[in-house]
């Protein structure tokens, strides 16, 4: 059971980490920048940008290709 996850970066770090570490690296105005939605940019905090980002596959999957950049770096 754990063979379908060895391949992902992504396996065992959840989505309000790698929110933690990009707004803790980049801030909410350039998160805003890299990544133009409106939980980044009116009035931002974890649990209104968490809550949209669980619903919105697009923009979590940007999110995610984020973090992995930042980690590669």
């Amino acid at each position: 059971m754990n063979d379908k996850q060895a391949g992902n970066p992504l396996h065992g770090i959840t989505l309000e980490k790698m929110l933690n570490e990009l707004v803790a690296d980049y801030g909410w105005a350039e998160l805003g920048r890299l990544i133009d939605i409106r939980c980044f940019n009116n009035d931002p905090s974890i649990k209104s940008s968490l809550k949209f980002l669980r619903k919105t596959d697009w923009a979590r999957k940007q999110v995610e290709a984020l973090y992995l950049d930042k980690k590669s770096n």
